[in-house]
């Protein structure tokens, strides 16, 4: 048992959140104490709770109560498409801002040797025997544009192009309303070799 007071037990827990530094947590915890203990006994039963009960998928590693999640588990989506994306964060993005009715497959992160993260620790294992077993008429790479994300997006393709799946790519460049003097060089220079060409 520590002997640390608890109250400092409490704001250091606080500081595991992304994003979360000493004042931060300190505000929170301050907040709960002083204003909101109910608001803060109901986070912990929640919280308690979604760390007890909540896996990931066994067919796609979404995040999930349940062995299959609601989106692999519901027939009414499109088989053929296979959408590969590095988060749950990813997967919540595509279904608020797009109609895509898909399905996916959630890697946990992307490639990354010097972090010791391979294909083993991404579950590419299983994704190839999903291909190898009921391959997508259509695989889209939704990695995110970083080095590590490219490199990923690259593996994946290989891996695809073994079981002739067509692979698209999500396009990355200039945000829309965006303008091109407030966008950074590499954004620019990828929208920029990534162009299509518009049929008159």
């Amino acid at each position: 048992m520590s002997q640390e007071p608890l109250l400092d037990q409490f704001i250091e827990s606080l500081r595991c959140l992304p994003g979360v530094g000493p004042k931060s947590a300190q505000r929170m915890a301050l907040h709960l104490l002083e204003r909101d203990r109910n608001g803060g006994r109901h986070l912990a039963t929640v919280l308690e709770a979604a760390m007890e009960r909540i896996g990931r998928c066994s067919r796609c590693r979404n995040l999930t109560e349940q062995e299959t999640c609601a989106i692999c588990a519901n027939d009414q989506r499109d088989r053929s498409l296979l959408c590969i994306v590095e988060s749950p964060s990813d997967v919540i993005a595509i279904e608020h801002a797009t109609g895509y009715q898909g399905q996916y497959f959630v890697l946990m992160g992307r490639l990354s040797p010097l972090d010791g993260i391979g294909p083993a620790e991404l579950g590419l294992d299983a994704l190839a025997d999903r291909l190898a077993g009921q391959p997508p008429g259509e695989m889209i790479i939704a990695t995110n544009p970083t080095v590590e994300g490219e490199a990923t997006a690259f593996y994946l393709q290989r891996m695809a192009r073994k079981h002739d799946i067509p692979i698209s790519r999500i396009a990355h460049g200039v945000p829309l309303g965006g303008e091109l003097e407030f966008t950074d060089q590499s954004t620019i220079a990828h929208a920029f070799s990534s162009r299509q060409r518009v049929e008159s």
